[in-house]
């Protein structure tokens, strides 16, 4: 069965011309103006990859990807963006989105990276620890599905990319975690600006287990990070 991709646009020659040339590729597409119209169709469909453009009517990108990141943490987003600031592109990636296309793109450039996700989440490892995927660091309890991390009973809820990044950690726990490997792995691209990305969900995980001082997270200079615990 070929994919479906939900295309949340406002612009409406650019969603005809994604559209025309993803069909023209086999994909099943749902297409919406704005983005409570995305939401519905996306409830209504369960896409198996989303495009949607960051200022949109109604409701925006960021806003959207936050209700959709509630109940499903795992269908690829990819954001279409005319904001070039580094800011707004982490946001996207700490809310939960997986890749990002700056405007104008090429098609081709987007075709890759749609096939390129649906391959990465299709063969993404099932979390598996002792039969749950609740383990513990140190004091804290860290519930992969969910995305929370417990301790005394005080719940911090993660953002997708800080709960992939700490579950990598985690899979690597007192070894060297490749940096590039969890760029290719979770940006697509091991470029400076994904590797600075990188760098603030690393300063953020540091922050939420700083309570228990017997777990680190470590620089190991030029090859990656190692969690101790």
């Amino acid at each position: 069965m070929n994919a479906t991709v939900l295309l949340i646009e406002d612009e409406w020659q650019l969603a005809q011309i994604v559209r025309d040339s993803l069909e023209m590729r086999g994909f099943r597409m749902f297409c919406a103006e704005d983005g409570q119209e995305g939401l519905r169709l996306y409830k209504q469909h369960k896409p198996d990859v989303i495009v949607l453009d960051i200022m949109m009517p109604n409701m925006d990108g960021f806003t959207l990807t936050s209700e959709i990141r509630k109940a499903d943490k795992q269908t690829p987003i990819i954001f279409l963006t005319a904001k070039s600031q580094t800011a707004d592109v982490v946001k996207g990636f700490e809310l939960g989105g997986n890749d990002y296309l700056k405007k104008p793109f090429s098609m081709d450039e987007l075709i890759v990276r749609i096939r390129s996700l649906l391959q990465r989440f299709q063969h993404t490892p099932a979390p598996q620890e002792t039969g749950t995927d609740t383990v513990a660091i140190g004091q804290y309890l860290f519930n992969y599905t969910k995305q929370t991390l417990t301790r005394n009973n005080n719940a911090e809820f993660l953002s997708h990319r800080e709960a992939e990044v700490l579950w990598r950690l985690v899979q690597n726990r007192n070894q060297v975690m490749e940096r590039k490997s969890v760029l290719m792995d979770l940006w697509g691209d091991d470029n400076f600006f994904n590797a600075r990305s990188m760098d603030v969900f690393i300063t953020k995980l540091r922050r939420y287990l700083k309570d228990d001082p017997r777990i680190q997270i470590v620089n190991i200079r030029g090859i990656g990070y190692k969690l101790i615990s």
